[in-house]
Order: structure tokens, then sequence, then C-alpha cells
């Protein structure tokens, strides 16, 4: 399973407007809703379901990356949004830093192996500086998608 299997175009945002983190977990649960992997109804429950899994610690990993993930019956298959935030928010990431990407994970309740897998290999990506500073950079959603599938190129 590659990354970019998970994440359509239409999911994709260069330009999160929130400033709270609330308000980027609704944006990025948008894209979903937008891209159709998910119906206006489950976006309710899916909020929900985000909010418990940052009340048991922030999903906010460091170097100006969070990871917001969750298991939610709503879903048949494990889904994807990611977003950009120009000016980086308070997510109250372990390193107390500004968050400026996200990455949203959804997946069906029944599936921790592959959820697992996805937010190890989702991890390892934004760990590098090079490909986080390449993805703040670009202007277009596209764009966004074509750095991610390069450097799944590179490690296949």
């Amino acid at each position: 399973m590659n990354i970019t299997d998970l994440l359509e175009e239409s999911a994709v945002s260069v330009n999160l407007k929130g400033r709270k983190k609330t308000e980027v977990l609704s944006e990025l649960v948008d894209l979903l809703e937008a891209s159709g992997n998910i119906k206006k109804t489950g976006k309710g429950e899916i909020l929900k379901k985000l909010e418990e899994r940052e009340m048991l610690g922030s999903t906010g990993i460091g170097k100006g990356v969070a990871i917001p993930h969750a298991k939610c019956h709503k879903v048949k298959k494990m889904i994807a949004s990611f977003g950009i935030a120009k000016t980086g928010l308070d997510f109250k990431s372990l390193d107390g830093e500004p968050t400026r990407i996200f990455f949203l994970l959804i997946a069906p309740g029944e599936t921790p192996g592959p959820h697992l897998k996805a937010l190890a290999k989702i991890s390892r990506l934004l760990d590098d500086k090079f490909i986080r500073d390449r993805l703040l950079s670009v202007k277009k959603s596209q764009d966004i998608l074509r750095i991610i599938r390069d450097e799944e190129r590179k490690v296949s």
C-alpha cells in the first residue's frame, strides 16, 4: 500500500485557513467530504473520534507536522486528506513548535494492522526535512501528490 493510494487530489489543500486545532480538523474532514470519501452525515462522528483521539495525546508529532488519525465505522476503507497551513498553528505538538503540515488518516474500526502501517509510512515520509520543505513550498494540490509519489518510488 502506498500513501498516494489513500489520497486524492480533491482531498488536498495547500492553504488551510483554520487557526485552531478544531478548525483545522474540521477543514481536513471537509476535504474528505469534498472528495466523496465520506458523506456529510458522517462528518460529526469522524470529528468526534478525532477529538477523542486528541484527548489521549496530541497527534502533533513535531517538526511542524501533525498526523491526526482515528478509526470510525462511517468509512469502509482507509482514507486520507492532507493540508498545509501557511502560517502554522498551535497543535499542542510534542516539541511545542507551530504545526504547518497536516496528514489526516481515517480507518475502519477493524483494520489495526494496515492503519498502523500507514501511520508509520506517513511518519517516515514527513520526518525528512527536505521533503517537508518541498511540501511547504508548493502552490498547487497536484504538486503535493507528485512529491509524495516521487518519494514513494524512491523506496519501492
